[in-house]
């Protein structure tokens, strides 16, 4: 196959490009930071010419004008997961939310439940088969292009070549438009005492030769930041950025340890620094595979002292986590909490961990609950619940009964909360020693 000659030919202007969209199409971005920046913005431009197209996407970290108030009739976003650019228009009703295990997100492409017409995707320059990297973010975009009728591609030199299972061959796309620009980045989070000592807890359960899930954010890096110390541990996750890198540095991350693609880290996406993503760039320790994969519980599961380290908004006496809604309010998404909660709790010697900070606002409101928020959300139920760590400890209340939840879940909550929660507890008739 001549595919210089096939991709030389598919090259055009981001206008042209966006002009193959027609109106009533469902069209999908690529996520997180391979966000394909110019083709949204041509998109944009585009507007006048578009009605009742549905845009849809996981989380995605650049511009998403196109859920502004001025595009209402012209396009309607519909969200897996809700950040900070698109949250206003879900919770004004302008825009959608679909809630959905991200295990289970690329399903609905191939079973056409979702069916896609246009898929619009960063990727890295073509390798000398023909063949581009998704780079950052393979996650459901993947999967999404090759359900889609037409992908339109926005091909950066500056896209790290990542590996795994994230190539494309040049004859599959549609329209191809070449840039030279950043990737997205995400800042590191600072973290606060608090965050240092639930990460000290949380670093308190993991054992040398553990796998681990994290996400990203200030307790995932507080975390990391207590595990210099620790042997072989390995990584399987949805996402992971810089701390994993320096870990790998250091000799803490290994990966020879693990029972699933040992020496590897296992991923879906990433977001972090330049740095990270020079790391990556054709890095035969790091694989990129899709959601459904990444995120199979089954899969997860066969990560022996597989640990997974998520985070929550509220939890209530009984167990049941909130992590995506503040009340009725969408915040973000079910993303792969329970993918993982799921996976750790039945692989060998697996610890799923729920971390999070005794108190919001500055410490006037507790996080631990007698009862989640009217029109909260249970992320994940009180029967996949195991460890819940704040700054105050960790507790495993597995199988323990609603009295022994209570009472250990009470102790991890800041101290001007406890006796308001024990009261409420007795109120319930869970009765308290």
């Amino acid at each position: 196959m001549d595919w210089p000659t096939i991709y030389r030919s598919k090259i055009t202007t981001p206008e042209k490009a966006i002009g193959l969209l027609k109106p009533g199409q469902r069209i999908i971005i690529g996520s997180g930071c391979a966000e394909p920046q110019t083709l949204v913005k041509a998109l944009n431009n585009l507007a006048p010419e578009l009605r009742d197209v549905e845009v849809v996407s996981l989380l995605t970290m650049g511009i998403a004008d196109y859920t502004a108030k001025e595009y209402s009739g012209i396009f309607r976003h519909n969200a897996f997961f809700v950040g900070a650019n698109t949250r206003a228009a879900v919770n004004e009703g302008r825009a959608d939310f679909i809630p959905i295990f991200l295990s289970e997100i690329p399903r609905l492409f191939k079973n056409g439940l979702l069916p896609i017409d246009v898929a619009l995707v960063q990727l890295s320059p073509p390798d000398e088969h023909g063949f581009c990297s998704y780079g950052v973010s393979v996650d459901i975009i993947k999967p999404a292009a090759e359900s889609a009728k037409i992908i339109i591609a926005e091909v950066d030199d500056q896209m790290p070549r990542t590996l795994g299972d994230s190539f494309i061959h040049v004859s599959k796309l549609s329209a191809i438009v070449e840039t030279s620009t950043p990737i997205l980045n995400l800042p590191r989070t600072e973290f606060t005492e608090v965050h240092k000592r639930i990460g000290r807890h949380v670093a308190d359960l993991i054992e040398d030769g553990a796998t681990l899930q994290m996400g990203i954010g200030a307790i995932p890096d507080a975390v990391l930041s207590y595990l210099g110390e620790k042997k072989d541990l390995g990584i399987h996750t949805e996402m992971f950025s810089d701390g994993v890198m320096e870990l790998v540095e250091n000799g803490a991350i290994t990966n020879e340890k693990k029972t699933l693609h040992p020496g590897k880290i296992v991923s879906s996406f990433l977001m972090g620094s330049k740095e990270l993503y020079d790391f990556v760039n054709n890095n035969p320790i790091i694989e990129l595979h899709p959601s459904h994969y990444t995120n199979d519980p089954f899969i997860i599961s066969q990560n022996k002292n597989m640990v997974a380290i998520n985070s929550a908004l509220q939890v209530d006496i009984t167990g049941q986590v909130c992590a995506d809604t503040i009340g009725t309010r969408q915040f973000s998404g079910i993303g792969g909490q329970l993918d993982f909660i799921r996976g750790a709790a039945r692989a060998e010697g697996g610890k799923p961990i729920i971390a999070l900070p005794s108190t919001a606002q500055s410490g006037q409101v507790s996080r631990i609950v007698p009862k989640l928020d009217p029109g909260a959300a249970a992320t994940t139920s009180r029967g996949d619940v195991h460890w819940i760590v704040t700054e105050y400890g960790a507790v495993n209340i597995h199988g323990k009964n609603l009295r022994q939840r209570a009472e250990a879940l009470i102790s991890l909550a800041h101290p001007d909360f406890r006796e308001m929660l024990a009261r409420e507890a007795r109120e319930r008739k869970v009765s308290l020693t």
